[in-house]
């Protein structure tokens, strides 16, 4: 079998086509729906019109919904594929061999679209507290052609002229850019989410109703959970507004609310210590138990009943029986009753009762914490104060984590800033013996010392001796959160580190010739992996493209004096060596069989070289025949 090459075109080199996808998930419903158009494959909307009947076609002048202007290019956004990769930084990162948490530097757009093949389906809680729309907060580009240009221009890499643009106060005013910014990346962040995932968002009251409509559409009103209200301030000052607000607020969505009916034990949040109010047990199986007195207020219709031990009961004035006479009939025969103090009462026992309740909309400033605590947290790590203006606690998504109450969670936040939700995942599992991940992105967004809301932070980043961006404090935080949980828990063997990746464009060139030095521009082709790119950036772009977790264990070994790589127990194995000669072709090839023999990896195994570090065709092809005859049948090139 030859060995396939791939290029910059090929599906493997870019985030999931969602646009295509859907239409293949139309296609397998109704055949018939799909036509060919200039363009490809295309829906038929005369046919769309009679498989659901004229009259449920609503004019789009008049559709409920929300409306803005540029909700068509934002959702197209959320559609194009990204052609970035994820760039591996081990030099930054803590425990790079063994953690299973990430720190992802880049445009959440784009991280979160490159992600897609690796964490669909996977993500079981995801938290974002986004720039609240307050008119200057939020920064993006205006030009959408190329986002990996744009971030690159953003964050000071290149220089390219585009202009860069905060949410000013006026069209804050309209909300336009505010959702033009949010629409697409809860479309593509919605598609990480578990079935029984949850979505939560911080905001506060300027965006809540927008925000609710937002959500309706991406995730469905069904799939609405709740708004919880949070008091946000510790202490109300006097304003000038009609109101004062101390308040903001969680919106909950979940990707398939149909599940939790089906088990709602999952997101019930449970009382932890209750056993001392059960403080009795007879050593008969059944457990501890308290006792209940026999009336209540407003049960059954007042009677009296006599027990076989002759004493006859009846509820004091005011009250009425708890339970019926075949009930305390039923009770009394399976020593349920209890005889003392002259008054007989029943056994309620623990494994009997729900064990905890739906939780409160109104959240208790005891669970979540103020804004004022989510400062204490990181002014106590950094040593600095006003770095971060209001954090959120740590105590917040920590009460969020035993909502989803699944140990196991990976927790995605697109908005990391501080780096709270990092925090609360170290601090949760080591509370609790768990073993969540977390998978953090955030902008690089360069800090500028002459903003006085920026200077603390910019000088912080000089003391560190690191680059002035929001980004190095995010991982600052990581690092040193990390280690006041492990002092805080010193018997407590988790996952403090973290892998760091940036944002890049791919480590395969395009193919974009100039016509003026067509010669020397198919010579400088031939390969086509960018300049500067190291094998390890290489393998994790294939990592992204195959759909293999960013942190899934790699092996590295010397065959025939090459480096090869065996990724997830031989589900990838890839030699990038620069150079293979004829006379090297065989030994590495079947020092890779024996390998791949060794791992026996449950599934296909894709065998990836370097397209140019072959010697010629015949080399290249030996290779693919040698691997293809020992059960290696995927072999392709870059």
């Amino acid at each position: 079998m030859p060995m396939k090459k791939i290029t910059a075109n090929d599906p493997e080199t870019k985030s999931p086509d969602i646009v295509k996808e859907n239409i293949e998930r139309l296609k397998a419903l109704f055949p018939e729906l799909i036509t060919e158009g200039p363009n490809g494959a295309a829906v038929n909307v005369d046919v769309l019109k009679q498989l659901v009947g004229d009259n449920t076609v609503t004019d789009a002048d008049e559709k409920y919904g929300l409306n803005w202007h540029g909700k068509r290019r934002a959702r197209q956004l959320a559609l194009t594929p990204s052609t970035g990769t994820l760039r591996p930084c081990p030099e930054e990162s803590v425990n790079w061999k063994t953690t299973k948490n990430l720190m992802i530097e880049g445009d959440n757009l784009e991280v979160l679209k490159l992600l897609q093949k690796s964490y669909a389906g996977k993500v079981k809680l995801i938290y974002i507290d986004p720039p609240y729309n307050t008119g200057k907060d939020f920064v993006y580009p205006d030009d959408f052609k190329d986002n990996i240009q744009n971030y690159l221009e953003l964050t000071g890499q290149v220089e390219g002229g585009r202009k860069i643009s905060s949410n000013t106060e006026a069209s804050g005013r309209f909300h336009t850019d505010w959702l033009n910014m949010m629409y697409p990346r809860l479309r593509v962040a919605r598609s990480l989410l578990a079935k029984s995932g949850l979505m939560f968002i911080s905001i506060d009251q300027n965006e809540l109703h927008n925000l609710m409509a937002l959500c309706n559409e991406v995730f469905g009103e069904d799939n609405f959970f709740a708004v919880l209200t949070r008091r946000a301030m510790h202490t109300v000052r006097n304003s000038s507004k009609d109101f004062n607000l101390h308040a903001d607020y969680v919106l909950v969505y979940g990707r398939d609310k149909s599940w939790f009916a089906e088990d709602k034990s999952r997101y019930i949040r449970h009382i932890t210590d209750k056993t001392a109010n059960y403080p009795f047990d007879d050593g008969d199986g059944r457990g501890p138990y308290k006792l209940d007195p026999l009336y209540a207020r407003n049960y059954y219709t007042p009677y009296k009943y006599r027990f076989v031990n002759g004493i006859e009961w009846q509820a004091p004035e005011g009250s009425y029986p708890r339970y019926s006479r075949e009930n305390l009939a039923r009770m009394e025969k399976k020593n349920r009753i209890v005889f003392g103090n002259g008054e007989p009462k029943a056994k309620r026992y623990l494994n009997e009762v729900q064990e905890g309740q739906p939780p409160n909309t109104i959240l208790s400033p005891e669970d979540v914490g103020f804004n004022l605590d989510g400062t204490k947290d990181l002014s106590s790590l950094l040593k600095s104060d006003k770095v971060f203006t209001q954090p959120k606690p740590v105590k917040l998504i920590t009460y969020l984590l035993e909502l989803v109450r699944d140990p196991e969670a990976i927790t995605l936040d697109f908005f990391a800033g501080s780096g709270t939700t990092a925090h609360a995942v170290m601090a949760q599992n080591a509370a609790d013996g768990g073993n969540r991940r977390y998978i953090l992105v955030q902008l690089p967004e360069p800090l500028d010392p002459e903003n006085k809301d920026q200077e603390v932070a910019a000088d912080f980043c000089d003391k560190l001796g690191k680059p002035r961006n929001i980004a190095e404090l995010t991982k600052e935080r990581l690092r040193r959160a990390g280690a006041k949980v492990k002092a805080d828990n010193p018997n407590w063997q988790g996952d403090v580190g973290f892998r760091v990746f940036k944002l890049d464009t791919s480590n395969i060139r395009a193919w974009n010739p100039n016509p003026e030095n067509l010669e020397a521009e198919l010579f400088a082709h031939q390969d086509h992996i960018v300049k500067g790119r190291t094998e390890a950036d290489i393998l994790y772009e294939l990592l992204l493209k195959l759909g293999l977790d960013l942190c899934v264990p790699i092996e590295t070994r010397t065959i025939a004096g090459k480096e090869v790589h065996a990724v997830g127990g031989g589900v990838l194995m890839a030699c990038l060596a620069e150079k293979i000669t004829r006379d090297a072709v065989e030994a590495l090839a079947h020092g890779i069989v024996a390998w791949h023999k060794e791992l026996a990896p449950a599934g296909d195994t894709t065998c990836v070289f370097r397209d140019s570090a072959f010697a010629d065709d015949v080399a290249k092809t030996n290779l693919a025949a040698i691997l293809d005859q020992h059960g290696i049948a995927n072999v392709r090139s870059l």
